[in-house]
């Protein structure tokens, strides 16, 4: 948990007075809308847009001003957690079932920050399941197509019923491993209806901020401008 802190609360020495920011979602992002709430106790003037139902609850409690993202044109900063990501900056999101909203705001946002701890750095993406969210309706015909493909999927249950996401939606796992074939995956599930987005965060972020130890490391992604 204190690589997780310190990283959560590194990310806000970049947050600025007037921003409009998008606040993450999960354990890692927790710290960070904790100190963003502090922050604006003491002064700092920023609206947010968050990703999930529990980050707005959060971000209720610590008293920072929410907009709808169809209320803004533009998000300044996004920062948000990862659960793998490797040294091209090719990441896996959605452990948290949030990845079609993390994935709309930062799609709208100038500058992207991933926070973590060191466990989530790996050489290559796939130990850590492959999120992607479907419609409910036809479900049992989309795992069956995804598993002709070879892609191992596993509906996510929660207390024994599907997980349901924000959107109403569900959430098939794939288990593909690591060095799975990147292009592939996307290639196949594009063109399988009922997938409506997948947890593949390629290239997304401008800079991953790392706890590790007692310490903090702070990493650009050389390819984003």
């Amino acid at each position: 948990m204190k690589e997780k802190k310190i990283a959560g609360i590194k990310a806000t020495e970049y947050i600025q007075d007037n921003m409009i920011l998008g606040l993450g979602t999960g354990s890692t992002a927790y710290y960070m809308i904790e100190k963003v709430g502090e922050l604006v106790s003491q002064g700092l003037n920023i609206k947010a847009v968050a990703t999930s139902q529990s980050t707005t609850i959060l971000a209720n409690e610590f008293k920072i001003p929410l907009l709808s993202l169809d209320k803004v044109k533009r998000i300044d900063l996004v920062i948000d957690g990862v659960d793998e990501i490797d040294g091209q900056f090719n990441a896996i999101k959605g452990g948290g079932g949030a990845l079609f909203r993390e994935k709309i705001v930062a799609s709208i946002a100038d500058n992207v920050i991933w926070i973590m701890d060191s466990s989530k750095i790996v050489d290559s993406i796939g130990t850590f399941p492959l999120p992607v969210e479907i419609l409910p309706y036809g479900c049992s015909h989309i795992l069956k197509k995804l598993k002709s493909l070879s892609l191992k999927p596993v509906l996510r249950m929660k207390e024994d019923v599907p997980f349901i996401t924000d959107n109403h939606n569900y959430i098939v796992d794939l288990h593909l491993g690591k060095d799975f074939d990147i292009k592939y995956v996307l290639e196949n599930l594009k063109d399988i209806i009922g997938v409506l987005e997948t947890g593949l965060f390629l290239n997304t972020c401008n800079r991953v901020i790392i706890g590790t130890g007692d310490n903090v490391k702070v990493v650009e992604n050389p390819n984003k401008s």
